[in-house]
Protein backbone atom coordinates (compact mmCIF):
# COMPACT_ATOMS: atom_id res chain seq x y z
CA UNK A 1 0.00 0.00 0.00
CA UNK A 2 1.20 3.51 -0.81
CA UNK A 3 0.33 6.27 1.64
CA UNK A 4 0.50 9.86 0.38
CA UNK A 5 1.74 12.67 2.58
CA UNK A 6 -1.53 14.48 1.87
CA UNK A 7 -4.47 13.81 -0.44
CA UNK A 8 -6.01 17.00 -1.77
CA UNK A 9 -8.01 15.13 -4.40
CA UNK A 10 -9.81 13.11 -1.73
CA UNK A 11 -10.88 16.27 0.04
CA UNK A 12 -12.12 17.76 -3.23
CA UNK A 13 -14.16 14.67 -4.06
CA UNK A 14 -15.86 14.83 -0.66
CA UNK A 15 -17.39 18.25 -1.45
CA UNK A 16 -17.00 18.32 -5.23
CA UNK A 17 -20.51 19.59 -5.91
CA UNK A 18 -20.08 22.59 -3.61
CA UNK A 19 -16.70 23.56 -5.00
CA UNK A 20 -17.74 23.14 -8.64
CA UNK A 21 -20.83 25.26 -8.00
CA UNK A 22 -18.75 27.94 -6.26
CA UNK A 23 -16.34 28.18 -9.18
CA UNK A 24 -19.17 28.29 -11.71
CA UNK A 25 -20.92 31.08 -9.82
CA UNK A 26 -17.82 33.29 -9.90
CA UNK A 27 -17.39 32.67 -13.62
CA UNK A 28 -21.03 33.55 -14.29
CA UNK A 29 -20.69 36.76 -12.33
CA UNK A 30 -17.27 37.69 -13.79
CA UNK A 31 -16.27 38.40 -10.17
CA UNK A 32 -12.62 37.50 -10.59
CA UNK A 33 -10.98 40.39 -8.74
CA UNK A 34 -12.38 41.44 -5.35
CA UNK A 35 -16.19 41.62 -5.44
CA UNK A 36 -18.89 39.84 -3.41
CA UNK A 37 -17.19 36.46 -3.08
CA UNK A 38 -14.07 37.98 -1.55
CA UNK A 39 -16.16 40.20 0.71
CA UNK A 40 -18.21 37.22 1.89
CA UNK A 41 -15.16 35.12 2.66
CA UNK A 42 -13.52 37.94 4.61
CA UNK A 43 -16.64 38.33 6.76
CA UNK A 44 -17.00 34.60 7.35
CA UNK A 45 -13.35 33.93 8.07
CA UNK A 46 -13.20 36.81 10.54
CA UNK A 47 -16.00 35.13 12.49
CA UNK A 48 -14.29 31.74 12.43
CA UNK A 49 -11.01 33.30 13.52
CA UNK A 50 -12.77 35.17 16.37
CA UNK A 51 -11.62 38.49 14.93
CA UNK A 52 -13.53 41.62 14.02
CA UNK A 53 -11.74 42.20 10.72
CA UNK A 54 -10.20 40.07 7.98
CA UNK A 55 -8.24 41.50 5.05
CA UNK A 56 -7.51 38.87 2.41
CA UNK A 57 -4.44 38.96 0.21
CA UNK A 58 -2.53 36.92 -2.34
CA UNK A 59 -0.74 34.52 0.02
CA UNK A 60 0.48 33.97 3.56
CA UNK A 61 3.86 35.54 2.82
CA UNK A 62 2.20 38.78 1.71
CA UNK A 63 0.03 38.65 4.83
CA UNK A 64 3.15 38.75 7.00
CA UNK A 65 4.63 41.60 4.99
CA UNK A 66 1.42 43.62 5.11
CA UNK A 67 0.97 43.19 8.86
CA UNK A 68 4.57 44.05 9.73
CA UNK A 69 4.81 46.94 7.25
CA UNK A 70 1.58 48.42 8.63
CA UNK A 71 3.39 48.76 11.97
CA UNK A 72 5.88 51.04 10.16
CA UNK A 73 9.08 49.30 11.11
CA UNK A 74 12.20 51.14 9.99
CA UNK A 75 15.91 50.47 9.48
CA UNK A 76 17.54 49.85 12.83
CA UNK A 77 14.43 48.25 14.35
CA UNK A 78 14.72 44.63 15.45
CA UNK A 79 11.93 42.06 15.35
CA UNK A 80 12.26 38.77 17.20
CA UNK A 81 11.08 35.47 15.74
CA UNK A 82 11.78 31.75 15.95
CA UNK A 83 14.78 29.96 14.50
CA UNK A 84 12.50 27.13 13.35
CA UNK A 85 9.97 28.11 10.69
CA UNK A 86 9.50 28.59 6.97
CA UNK A 87 11.56 31.47 5.60
CA UNK A 88 8.51 33.67 4.96
CA UNK A 89 8.40 34.49 8.66
CA UNK A 90 11.88 35.98 8.82
CA UNK A 91 12.17 37.26 5.24
CA UNK A 92 9.10 39.46 5.57
CA UNK A 93 10.55 41.10 8.67
CA UNK A 94 13.52 42.09 6.53
CA UNK A 95 11.45 43.13 3.52
CA UNK A 96 9.25 45.31 5.72
CA UNK A 97 12.37 47.22 6.74
CA UNK A 98 13.51 45.79 10.09
CA UNK A 99 16.29 43.44 11.15
CA UNK A 100 15.41 39.90 12.15
CA UNK A 101 16.54 38.57 15.54
CA UNK A 102 16.29 34.79 15.89
CA UNK A 103 15.47 32.87 19.07
CA UNK A 104 15.75 29.18 19.89
CA UNK A 105 12.72 26.94 20.35
CA UNK A 106 11.67 25.49 23.71
CA UNK A 107 12.83 21.94 23.01
CA UNK A 108 9.35 20.52 23.55
CA UNK A 109 6.72 22.04 21.25
CA UNK A 110 8.84 23.29 18.30
CA UNK A 111 7.64 26.82 19.15
CA UNK A 112 9.67 29.83 20.26
CA UNK A 113 11.18 29.82 23.77
CA UNK A 114 9.90 32.81 25.80
CA UNK A 115 13.08 32.84 27.90
CA UNK A 116 15.10 33.22 24.70
CA UNK A 117 12.86 36.11 23.64
CA UNK A 118 13.53 37.94 26.90
CA UNK A 119 17.28 37.45 26.49
CA UNK A 120 17.22 38.72 22.90
CA UNK A 121 15.55 42.06 23.61
CA UNK A 122 17.64 45.18 23.03
CA UNK A 123 16.79 48.90 22.97
CA UNK A 124 16.16 48.45 19.23
CA UNK A 125 13.54 45.69 19.62
CA UNK A 126 10.06 46.73 18.49
CA UNK A 127 8.12 43.49 18.04
CA UNK A 128 7.78 39.71 18.24
CA UNK A 129 6.49 37.29 15.60
CA UNK A 130 5.71 33.94 17.26
CA UNK A 131 4.86 31.02 14.98
CA UNK A 132 2.28 28.41 15.97
CA UNK A 133 4.35 25.79 14.23
CA UNK A 134 2.82 22.58 12.87
CA UNK A 135 -0.50 23.60 14.44
CA UNK A 136 0.37 23.89 18.15
CA UNK A 137 0.12 27.32 19.80
CA UNK A 138 3.20 28.97 21.22
CA UNK A 139 3.24 30.03 24.88
CA UNK A 140 1.13 33.14 24.43
CA UNK A 141 0.80 34.01 28.12
CA UNK A 142 4.55 34.32 28.46
CA UNK A 143 4.99 36.03 25.08
CA UNK A 144 2.31 38.64 25.73
CA UNK A 145 3.70 39.23 29.22
CA UNK A 146 7.12 39.97 27.74
CA UNK A 147 5.56 42.20 25.08
CA UNK A 148 3.68 44.26 27.67
CA UNK A 149 6.74 44.53 29.91
CA UNK A 150 8.90 45.92 27.10
CA UNK A 151 6.27 47.80 25.09
CA UNK A 152 6.50 45.53 22.03
CA UNK A 153 3.90 44.62 19.44
CA UNK A 154 3.07 41.01 18.57
CA UNK A 155 2.05 39.60 15.19
CA UNK A 156 1.05 35.92 15.30
CA UNK A 157 2.02 33.69 12.39
CA UNK A 158 -0.98 31.32 12.18
CA UNK A 159 -0.19 29.88 8.75
CA UNK A 160 -0.35 26.33 10.12
CA UNK A 161 -2.76 26.86 12.99
CA UNK A 162 -6.31 27.43 11.72
CA UNK A 163 -8.69 26.94 14.69
CA UNK A 164 -5.94 26.19 17.21
CA UNK A 165 -6.60 27.58 20.69
CA UNK A 166 -4.51 28.55 23.69
CA UNK A 167 -6.34 28.19 27.01
CA UNK A 168 -9.61 28.31 25.11
CA UNK A 169 -8.76 31.48 23.19
CA UNK A 170 -8.33 31.35 19.42
CA UNK A 171 -4.78 31.87 18.24
CA UNK A 172 -4.42 35.06 16.29
CA UNK A 173 -6.40 37.10 18.81
CA UNK A 174 -3.62 37.82 21.31
CA UNK A 175 -1.45 40.33 19.46
CA UNK A 176 -2.03 43.36 17.26
CA UNK A 177 -2.90 41.08 14.34
CA UNK A 178 -2.35 37.61 12.92
CA UNK A 179 -1.56 36.20 9.52
CA UNK A 180 -2.95 33.11 7.79
CA UNK A 181 -2.02 31.12 4.70
CA UNK A 182 -4.50 29.31 2.47
CA UNK A 183 -1.88 27.45 0.46
CA UNK A 184 -3.53 24.29 -0.95
CA UNK A 185 -2.05 21.93 1.63
CA UNK A 186 -3.06 23.99 4.66
CA UNK A 187 -5.86 22.87 6.98
CA UNK A 188 -8.01 25.41 5.11
CA UNK A 189 -6.51 25.48 1.65
CA UNK A 190 -7.45 27.15 -1.61
CA UNK A 191 -6.90 25.66 -5.07
CA UNK A 192 -4.12 28.14 -5.59
CA UNK A 193 -2.58 30.73 -3.30
CA UNK A 194 -4.28 32.90 -0.71
CA UNK A 195 -3.71 34.58 2.61
CA UNK A 196 -5.23 36.94 5.14
CA UNK A 197 -4.52 39.31 7.99
CA UNK A 198 -6.99 39.30 10.87
CA UNK A 199 -7.24 41.88 13.64
CA UNK A 200 -9.64 43.46 16.10
CA UNK A 201 -8.33 46.94 15.30
CA UNK A 202 -10.40 48.69 12.61
CA UNK A 203 -7.72 51.29 11.86
CA UNK A 204 -5.08 48.58 11.50
CA UNK A 205 -7.32 46.61 9.13
CA UNK A 206 -7.90 49.70 7.00
CA UNK A 207 -4.17 50.35 6.73
CA UNK A 208 -3.49 46.73 5.74
CA UNK A 209 -6.22 46.88 3.09
CA UNK A 210 -4.86 50.14 1.74
CA UNK A 211 -1.33 48.81 1.55
CA UNK A 212 -2.54 45.65 -0.22
CA UNK A 213 -4.60 47.58 -2.80
CA UNK A 214 -2.09 49.91 -4.41
CA UNK A 215 -2.31 52.32 -1.49
CA UNK A 216 -6.00 53.17 -1.69
CA UNK A 217 -9.42 51.82 -0.83
CA UNK A 218 -11.08 53.59 -3.76
CA UNK A 219 -9.81 53.07 -7.31
CA UNK A 220 -7.53 55.85 -8.54
CA UNK A 221 -7.33 57.38 -5.06
CA UNK A 222 -3.88 56.35 -3.80
CA UNK A 223 -3.20 57.60 -0.30
CA UNK A 224 0.15 55.81 -0.02
CA UNK A 225 2.46 53.73 -2.19
CA UNK A 226 1.06 50.24 -1.79
CA UNK A 227 1.49 46.86 -3.42
CA UNK A 228 -0.86 44.61 -5.37
CA UNK A 229 -1.83 41.64 -3.20
CA UNK A 230 -5.33 40.25 -3.56
CA UNK A 231 -7.26 37.04 -3.12
CA UNK A 232 -8.92 36.06 -6.40
CA UNK A 233 -12.68 35.67 -6.48
CA UNK A 234 -12.50 32.01 -7.46
CA UNK A 235 -10.19 31.20 -4.56
CA UNK A 236 -12.42 33.12 -2.16
CA UNK A 237 -15.47 31.15 -3.32
CA UNK A 238 -13.60 27.85 -2.94
CA UNK A 239 -12.50 28.81 0.57
CA UNK A 240 -16.06 29.78 1.46
CA UNK A 241 -17.26 26.37 0.28
CA UNK A 242 -14.64 24.66 2.46
CA UNK A 243 -14.95 26.86 5.54
CA UNK A 244 -18.09 25.16 7.02
CA UNK A 245 -16.18 21.86 7.02
CA UNK A 246 -13.05 23.17 8.74
CA UNK A 247 -14.10 22.26 12.28
CA UNK A 248 -14.92 18.67 11.30
CA UNK A 249 -11.70 18.34 9.31
CA UNK A 250 -9.76 19.67 12.27
CA UNK A 251 -11.31 17.15 14.63
CA UNK A 252 -10.55 14.37 12.14
CA UNK A 253 -6.88 15.41 12.15
CA UNK A 254 -6.85 15.41 15.94
CA UNK A 255 -8.40 11.94 16.11
CA UNK A 256 -5.86 10.64 13.60
CA UNK A 257 -3.05 12.23 15.62
CA UNK A 258 -4.32 10.63 18.83
CA UNK A 259 -4.23 7.22 17.15
CA UNK A 260 -0.72 7.82 15.82
CA UNK A 261 0.57 8.95 19.20
CA UNK A 262 -1.01 6.12 21.19
CA UNK A 263 0.78 3.55 19.06
CA UNK A 264 3.96 5.26 17.87
CA UNK A 265 4.83 6.30 21.42
CA UNK A 266 5.31 2.60 22.22
CA UNK A 267 8.04 2.25 19.58
CA UNK A 268 11.62 2.66 20.73
CA UNK A 269 13.39 5.86 19.60
CA UNK A 270 10.18 7.48 18.30
CA UNK A 271 9.27 10.74 20.03
CA UNK A 272 5.71 11.75 19.19
CA UNK A 273 4.53 15.37 19.30
CA UNK A 274 4.46 16.84 22.79
CA UNK A 275 1.17 18.67 23.33
CA UNK A 276 1.15 21.07 26.26
CA UNK A 277 -1.92 21.21 28.50
CA UNK A 278 -4.46 23.88 27.54
CA UNK A 279 -3.12 24.13 23.99
CA UNK A 280 -5.18 22.58 21.19
CA UNK A 281 -2.96 21.20 18.44
CA UNK A 282 -4.65 21.16 15.01
CA UNK A 283 -1.96 19.01 13.35
CA UNK A 284 -1.30 20.74 10.09
CA UNK A 285 1.72 18.47 10.34
CA UNK A 286 2.26 15.39 12.49
CA UNK A 287 5.98 15.61 13.22
CA UNK A 288 7.97 13.07 15.18
CA UNK A 289 11.60 13.04 16.29
CA UNK A 290 13.89 10.08 15.58
CA UNK A 291 17.67 9.75 16.06
CA UNK A 292 18.00 8.02 12.68
CA UNK A 293 15.61 10.28 10.81
CA UNK A 294 17.17 10.00 7.36
CA UNK A 295 17.37 6.23 7.49
CA UNK A 296 13.79 6.00 8.74
CA UNK A 297 12.60 8.28 5.94
CA UNK A 298 14.38 6.12 3.36
CA UNK A 299 12.83 3.00 4.89
CA UNK A 300 9.34 4.49 4.71
CA UNK A 301 9.88 5.68 1.15
CA UNK A 302 10.82 2.14 0.14
CA UNK A 303 7.51 1.02 1.66
CA UNK A 304 5.57 3.56 -0.43
CA UNK A 305 4.99 6.02 2.43
CA UNK A 306 5.57 9.69 1.74
CA UNK A 307 7.18 11.83 4.45
CA UNK A 308 8.62 15.34 4.64
CA UNK A 309 11.14 17.28 6.69
CA UNK A 310 9.68 20.58 7.90
CA UNK A 311 12.26 22.11 7.93
CA UNK A 312 15.66 20.53 7.11
CA UNK A 313 17.71 23.64 7.95
CA UNK A 314 16.87 26.07 10.73
CA UNK A 315 16.51 29.64 9.52
CA UNK A 316 19.74 31.13 10.97
CA UNK A 317 21.86 28.55 9.12
CA UNK A 318 20.31 29.12 5.69
CA UNK A 319 22.57 30.70 3.05
CA UNK A 320 20.21 33.69 3.08
CA UNK A 321 21.46 34.55 6.59
CA UNK A 322 25.10 33.54 6.22
CA UNK A 323 26.03 37.22 6.39
CA UNK A 324 24.89 37.32 10.02
CA UNK A 325 27.35 34.63 11.12
CA UNK A 326 25.07 32.49 13.29
CA UNK A 327 26.40 29.27 14.85
CA UNK A 328 24.48 26.06 15.62
CA UNK A 329 25.29 26.26 19.34
CA UNK A 330 23.33 29.52 19.58
CA UNK A 331 20.14 27.55 18.86
CA UNK A 332 20.69 24.07 20.34
CA UNK A 333 17.05 22.94 20.32
CA UNK A 334 16.31 24.08 16.78
CA UNK A 335 19.60 22.61 15.59
CA UNK A 336 18.86 19.26 17.20
CA UNK A 337 15.38 19.25 15.67
CA UNK A 338 16.61 19.93 12.15
CA UNK A 339 18.51 16.64 12.35
CA UNK A 340 15.74 14.52 13.91
CA UNK A 341 12.31 15.74 12.75
CA UNK A 342 10.15 13.81 10.30
CA UNK A 343 6.58 14.62 9.28
CA UNK A 344 4.35 11.60 8.66
CA UNK A 345 1.26 11.43 6.42
CA UNK A 346 -1.50 13.58 7.92
CA UNK A 347 -4.75 14.78 6.37
CA UNK A 348 -8.34 14.85 7.56
CA UNK A 349 -9.36 11.95 5.33
CA UNK A 350 -6.50 9.60 6.21
CA UNK A 351 -7.89 6.12 6.88
CA UNK A 352 -7.11 3.90 9.83
CA UNK A 353 -5.78 1.33 7.36
CA UNK A 354 -3.35 3.90 5.97
CA UNK A 355 -2.26 4.88 9.47
CA UNK A 356 -1.71 1.26 10.42
CA UNK A 357 0.49 0.87 7.35
CA UNK A 358 2.57 3.83 8.51
CA UNK A 359 2.78 2.53 12.08
CA UNK A 360 3.69 -0.99 11.01
CA UNK A 361 6.39 0.32 8.71
CA UNK A 362 7.86 2.51 11.46
CA UNK A 363 7.82 -0.45 13.84
CA UNK A 364 9.64 -2.61 11.29
CA UNK A 365 12.50 -0.11 11.09
CA UNK A 366 15.48 -1.32 13.06
CA UNK A 367 17.89 1.36 14.27
CA UNK A 368 20.80 -1.06 14.66
CA UNK A 369 20.57 -2.03 10.98
CA UNK A 370 21.59 1.51 10.01
CA UNK A 371 24.77 1.58 12.12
Amino acid sequence: MTVPFADLQLQYQSIKGKIDAAIASVIRANAFIRGPYVDAFERDFAKVASAKHCVSCANGTDALYLAIATLKVKPGDEVITTAHSWISTSAMITHAGAAVKFCDTDGVTFTIDPAAIEAAITPRTVGIVPVHLYGQPANMDAIMGIARKHGLWVIEDCAQAHLATYKGQMVGTFGAAATYSFYPGKNLGAMGDGGAVVTNDAAFAEQVAMLARHGGLVKHQHQIEGINSRLDGIQAAILSAKLPHLADWTRARQIAAEFYSATLSQIEDVEVPNVVAERSHVYHLYTIRHPKRDALAAHLKAKGIETAINYPTMLPLLPAYQRLGFRPEEFPNAFNDQQSILSLPMFAEISRVQQLEVITSVREFKVDETD
